[in-house]
Order: structure tokens, then sequence, then C-alpha cells
């Protein structure tokens, strides 16, 4: 097995780590939000956890897409498009809003308005990602939602 394929199984393993812990910082953000509950050290802490780990996502990415020449491939073919750019530029813009939700958290003065700015943009980046991988199954039939 050599590193790329290390580097892919990382990838693909790593994304239900990513998936799970922005599915639960949306959830807390919301309920803290709904349920105008003090913004914790916890909720932090996990927000910080899933910035990470949304970032370690991307960097195993980039890394793979170019090792593996994505984006050399022609865009009039549905599949080499959706991976050379569609999934891509999903996954960067997912990212962003996650790194923007915390950094506006942080920044953010009281509970509730910290809570909002997570699950607003978590939220987004959620959905966001959603769409991606329904557009990989569009894009690639062999491939099902959530696997390979």
């Amino acid at each position: 097995m050599g590193i790329y394929e290390i580097l892919k199984s990382a990838h693909s393993g790593w994304r239900y780590l990513v998936i799970i812990l922005l599915l639960i910082a949306f959830v807390n953000a919301l309920m803290g939000y709904v349920g105008k509950k003090p913004y914790t050290e916890g909720s932090r802490k996990l927000n910080v956890f899933t910035l990470i780990s949304a970032h370690i996502q991307l960097l195993l990415g980039l890394i793979i897409y170019f090792m593996h020449d994505w984006y050399k491939g022609d865009s009039s073919v549905a599949v080499q498009r959706y991976w050379k750019m569609e999934h891509i530029s999903m996954m960067i813009f997912a990212i962003i809003l996650i790194t923007v939700g915390n950094a506006r958290s942080k920044r953010a003065d009281g509970a509730l308005a910290k809570h909002k700015s997570i699950m607003l943009y978590f939220g987004m980046a959620l959905l966001l990602i959603i769409a991606a991988i329904f557009a990989m199954v569009k894009a690639d039939p062999s491939r099902h939602l959530f696997g390979m």
C-alpha cells in the first residue's frame, strides 16, 4: 500500500469524524440558542475540535488532489469535473464557513450571539457538505451516500 492509498483511506475515514462533530456542534448551538443556555467551555472546545478536524480533512484532501492530478481532469466528463472543480470548491467553501463561524463566535458578545454564529455558519457548512455528497452520487453512480 503506497502513500496515496494511505492518505485516501485516511481522508475517507476522517470524513465521518468531521460530519459527526459538525452535526453535534450544530445541534449543541441550536439547543443553546433556542434554550437560551450559557456558552460553556465545553461548547467552545467542541467548536474548536470541529474546526481542527475540518482543517485536517482539507489538508488531506488537498494533498490527494495534487498527488492524483485531479486538476488535470477533463471538465466535459461529469465525474472528472466533479472531482476537479465541484468537490474541492464546495469543501473549501464549507471549511471557510466553519472557520468564519468559529471566529465570529469568539468575538461575539453574549452566549446567544455565540450560539447563533455557530448555528448559522456550521449549519450552512453542513448543508453544503451534504449537497456535495449528493452531487458526488449524481456525478458517479458507482458511489453511494456516505460510502465508497
